[in-house]
């Protein structure tokens, strides 16, 4: 079996890495930047289901969240995952109630969170200033990944294993056989044969996916996620730290720090749309960090491009083979970063053994047509 993998972002190596791992598959990658340049470059990499739904999704995503330690092992860069929690603050009586009630249901649900009192808070973090809070939440089950060795590691594994890379290729169409069937990958450096294509290119899968005659419709997600030159350690205890809005123009903010003392800030929730990514609110940013965490102060903002979510329409992935490609595979979806181990394992399946992976059912693209 000859797979057509497009795209080197999280998803893309991650399948790319399990079929290669199969006797008798052929991978051949195709990107057409270098590996992680598109939304993997631009994520701010939270391991979660704290907001996910409805139930199926949320368990996808959970399922997945458990098989980072493995996956991560397996990959030989165990140090890239780190999970020690999250917490997630609020500084008014209304998101206060809002937050114990979304735990409440998380709760119900077997997520391994729980209301926290302000005092564990300062024990836990004593760095922030905790006199505004009105409450706290603390999520032990999310963490955040190193994207860049990930990707990397998922394809110089798959390499070993006899796939080929081809980066600078743009993709532009598919051939196709009178049966409907994709016989190759038409790039800007040739065309490759194929049995089965894997669609996993990001923000650029429904343009990829119409060469197909596939509809996919995916409205545009801008984020901005802001880094800052290298600091001390700054997190006690905890990897993620979700701290509430400053007033109705300043919303809240998320930060985490990677290995190398960068802090990464975002605004909002996930799904929050930004396209200021101008250095006044790459320093607004950090203003709004350092007003909870005074260790911030002093550190220089440094602006990150626009960075654009894979986002299909109704904010749920896209998996499995088209009906009307029947030999083409869509791997769509904006929770990359925390559903890559899963999702990758069980594309494979679908790919290789032809399987009909139930739990992937309410992802199909035919729910759009």
């Amino acid at each position: 079996m000859r797979v057509a993998v497009i795209g080197a972002g999280i998803i893309g190596a991650s399948i790319a890495y399990n079929l290669a791992r199969r006797p008798g598959v052929e991978v051949t990658v195709i990107e057409k930047e270098r590996p992680g340049a598109g939304a993997s470059s631009h994520s701010f990499a939270w391991t979660n289901a704290f907001d996910k739904e409805p139930l199926h999704y949320h368990t996808l995503n959970r399922d997945s969240m458990e098989l980072w330690h493995r996956y991560a092992h397996g990959l030989g860069v165990a140090d890239a995952f780190e999970c020690r929690g999250r917490l997630q603050l609020e500084n008014t009586a209304e998101g206060a109630e809002v937050l114990r009630a979304r735990v409440r249901r998380l709760q119900s649900w077997g997520y391994r969170c729980r209301v926290m009192e302000i005092g564990e808070v300062s024990a836990l973090e004593p760095g922030l200033v905790t006199d505004s809070f009105t409450a706290a939440s603390y999520s032990a089950v999310e963490g955040h990944v190193d994207v860049p060795r990930v990707i990397e590691a998922c394809l110089r594994l798959a390499q070993d294993r006899g796939a080929e890379v081809l980066t600078g290729r743009a993709v532009t169409g598919l051939q196709r056989s009178d049966n409907g069937k994709i016989d190759a990958v038409e790039t800007t450096g040739g065309s490759v044969a194929c049995d089965v294509v894997a669609v996993a290119g990001g923000t650029s899968t429904p343009e990829l996916a119409a060469h197909a005659g596939v509809l996919i419709p995916q409205p545009e997600s801008p984020g901005i996620v802001i880094r800052t030159d290298p600091r001390p350690p700054l997190l006690a205890s905890v990897s993620v730290l979700h701290l509430p809005a400053l007033g109705p123009d300043r919303a809240d903010v998320h930060l985490r720090q990677t290995k190398d003392g960068v802090v990464q800030i975002g605004q909002g929730t996930q799904e929050s749309l930004n396209e200021d990514d101008s250095q006044a609110h790459a320093d607004d940013l950090l203003d709004r960090g350092a007003r909870y965490f005074p260790a911030l102060k002093g550190a220089t903002a440094l602006p990150q491009p626009v960075g654009y979510r894979p986002m299909p329409a109704d904010g749920l992935p896209v998996l499995g083979f088209a009906k009307s490609a029947r030999n083409l595979y869509i791997a769509l979806m904006h929770s990359g970063v925390t559903l890559a181990p899963l999702v990758s394992e069980l594309a494979t399946l679908e790919i290789v053994d032809g399987a009909q992976v139930e739990a992937l059912a309410p992802y199909r693209v035919e729910r759009f047509s």
